[in-house]
């Protein structure tokens, strides 16, 4: 996942130039379908279908890899899902990156989505 949002070239810029921005302390994985540098992730599921934000804990030292698997679970049909966005807040907060899903997931009834330990990474390139 390279494409990140405007918010988080923002977040950056600033911290490389000395001007300590409020970095955020967790992060939590999205699911949705699109996404744009300005907006992030969009096309998130509504929290009626059972759908909630994953929290997520990262590890590497340079590219950083999902340490565990990440679920979602869905109680009911959502379509389907194209891409996957990382965020600051468990609900509502900023988008700050985001990148297609290697495969599409398509959910026409209840069911869940697992991306792998290790298979979601954050490189800034």
């Amino acid at each position: 996942m390279t494409a990140l949002t405007d918010y988080a070239k923002n977040l950056l810029a600033r911290s490389l130039i000395g001007r300590q921005p409020t970095l955020p302390t967790a992060v939590w994985v999205a699911l949705g379908t699109g996404g744009t540098d300005a907006a992030g992730l969009t096309g998130e599921p509504a929290t009626g279908t059972g759908y909630v934000r994953q929290p997520v804990s990262f590890t590497g030292s340079g590219t950083q890899r999902n340490a565990a698997a990440l679920r979602f679970g869905f109680t009911t049909a959502v379509g389907t899902l194209t891409h996957v966005g990382i965020f600051d807040a468990l609900a509502g907060g900023n988008a700050l990156a985001w990148a297609t899903l290697g495969s599409p997931a398509t959910l026409g009834a209840a069911g869940s989505v697992t991306i792998p330990a290790e298979s979601l990474t954050v490189l800034a390139d």
